[in-house]
């Protein structure tokens, strides 16, 4: 006899090891919690093509780099959208999901976003700076992300052969970063110590705050999914944003207390019954860029 309950496979690596982070807990945590409303199981991202079929819905955790199982994922893509498969996230991120061009988009846009070039002969076009951070194109996680002092930072971008960025380095005073599910912002947290990006304390978002988070997960145009902006505050006050996390953003959910861990288990149950009511939304569309950066 066919479940009652909707099927979920939810894509996770439980081995990934993170710095500062325990990908894993967090699984188990909101696995544990789903399960009381779905039928649910878990697979290594290696198996989700393979898998899908058996499922009315695809969840993306805490995958790890998607640069770790590139042809996995490609192949996950490619059946997800010939079978019109409803994915959580929706597969068609502009921002991190896509790698990181959307900082040069954004950057050309006039949004609010740390200064970024993608060529050597672009340099000019940043605020001079002591130090450059350069970092992959196609990167997560920091890696191969390096600071490199004014005077070299033009060569170290020539022999990228434009698969690097660079943005000037930026003082701030502490990161901070706002997670939505859907559109609906769900809480924030900041990290108030800049050399602990991972020792994370509850924000109160102020409503200019929520305006500039919410101005970047309208600009994705998401239907449905969880995104983290991540921000600094810069020395004149003022918000930039760092990355936009789209397609699995670890949520920090052990810095929040356990009223704080039930409102956003409610909330992504409440989304997920959204996605498979509607059914529609993220059938049969096209899923944008296939080599996605991130995590």
């Amino acid at each position: 006899m066919p479940s009652a309950r909707p099927r979920l496979l939810y894509v996770t690596d439980l081995a990934y090891e993170a710095r500062g982070r325990r990908y894993c807990d967090e699984d188990i945590f909101l696995t544990s919690r789903l399960r009381e409303e779905f039928d649910l199981a878990l697979c290594h991202p290696g198996e989700a093509a393979a898998l899908l079929d058996a499922f009315d819905a695809v969840v993306v955790r805490n995958s790890g780099p998607v640069l770790g199982h590139k042809a996995a994922w490609d192949a996950f893509r490619e059946r997800a959208a010939e079978r019109g498969t409803l994915v959580y996230n929706q597969l068609t991120g502009r921002a991190d999901m896509a790698g990181k061009q959307y900082l040069l988009d954004l950057t050309a846009a006039g949004f609010p976003v740390i200064p970024t070039a993608g060529r050597a002969e672009d340099l000019h076009l940043l605020p001079d700076a002591d130090e450059y951070v350069v970092k992959p194109r196609l990167g997560a996680d920091s890696a191969g992300l390096r600071f490199v002092p004014a005077d070299r930072v033009r060569e170290v971008m020539g022999r990228g052969a434009g698969d690097l960025l660079a943005q000037p380095r930026v003082e701030f005073a502490y990161e901070v970063s706002f997670y939505f599910v859907d559109h609906d912002f769900q809480y924030a947290l900041y990290a108030p110590h800049p050399e602990r990006r991972w020792a994370l304390e509850p924000y109160d978002a102020t409503v200019a705050d929520l305006g500039f988070a919410r101005r970047f997960v309208e600009w994705n145009g998401l239907d449905h999914g969880i995104q983290r902006v991540d921000a600094c505050r810069a020395p004149d006050g003022e918000l930039l944003l760092v990355e936009l996390e789209d397609l699995n953003p670890y949520l920090s959910l052990d810095a929040l207390d356990e009223a704080g861990r039930d409102a956003f288990v409610g909330a992504l149950r409440t989304a997920l019954r959204r996605m498979l009511a509607t059914g529609s939304a993220g059938r049969r569309r096209p899923t944008g860029p296939s080599t996605a950066a991130r995590t």
